[in-house]
């Protein structure tokens, strides 16, 4: 499998480091206490365990990906986009491509039905056939657990913004980055695609990281994975 196979557009991986990094600053987080599941050993042994496994299956299954993604719309299998991290810090998000190549450019054509500071399009004309199949099996996400075995992610935490998302927080909102982003978390496992309120994502988020600890962790792993096998909520 060639190099080109796992590029993406340079364009859709940059970020005005400087900006956002000066947005942060004025916030100023690390005067807050560190959250207690960003220091637990066995929240990342957990995350260790479960990202190797999830890298297996991803393996198994990015051939079939792959050749499904270039007979429908050749280009690239992956795509990252820049995401913002714990206490904002900037990282790159990997997913199996699920929509048309350069889809971020064309982002102002489409209507953001959700309300606040996320982006959501039940019919996005952008995502390809394949894509929908992926988003709708979750499987667009598995390339994620390469960010959980590095560090930058975990298994359980909340959703990473983008940095357009970011630079318009109001300082309540900066709370939900006080641990690190997850491949899912309190707003996938108790409501996903069918929540639209970002004021409503933030209390959901904040909610966990007060209930949160090793076991409220692996019960919503467990419910997350009855929800997409069930594909509940999924768009």
């Amino acid at each position: 499998m060639s190099m080109s196979t796992f590029t993406t557009d340079e364009k859709g991986c940059m970020v005005d480091n400087l900006t956002l990094l000066s947005h942060i600053d004025a916030v100023n987080l690390s005067l807050q206490p560190l959250h207690p599941s960003i220091s637990s050993t066995t929240k990342r042994l957990i995350d260790i365990f479960g990202a190797l496994i999830g890298l297996t299956i991803t393996a198994l299954v990015a051939i079939p990906v792959a050749i499904a993604t270039f007979i429908d719309n050749p280009g690239p299998i992956f795509y990252c986009q820049v995401r913002c991290g714990l206490e904002g810090k900037p990282f790159r998000m990997w997913k199996f491509r699920s929509m048309i190549v350069n889809a971020d450019k064309l982002k102002h054509l489409v209507k953001n039905q959700a309300q606040g500071h996320i982006f959501k399009s039940v019919d996005d004309p952008r995502i390809t056939r394949v894509g929908k199949f992926l988003r709708r099996t979750s499987l667009d996400e598995l390339p994620q657990f390469w960010n959980v075995l590095v560090g930058e992610m975990s298994l359980v935490g909340t959703r990473p913004p983008t940095p357009d998302e970011v630079i318009n927080y109001e300082p309540h909102h900066w709370e939900r980055l006080r641990v690190k982003p997850g491949m899912t978390g309190e707003w996938q496992a108790n409501g996903r695609s069918s929540i639209n309120d970002f004021e409503t994502v933030v209390s959901m988020d904040i909610d966990y990281q007060r209930k949160w600890s090793v076991g409220y962790d692996l019960s919503l792993i467990l419910k997350t994975i009855r929800i997409v096998f069930l594909k509940n909520g999924a768009y």
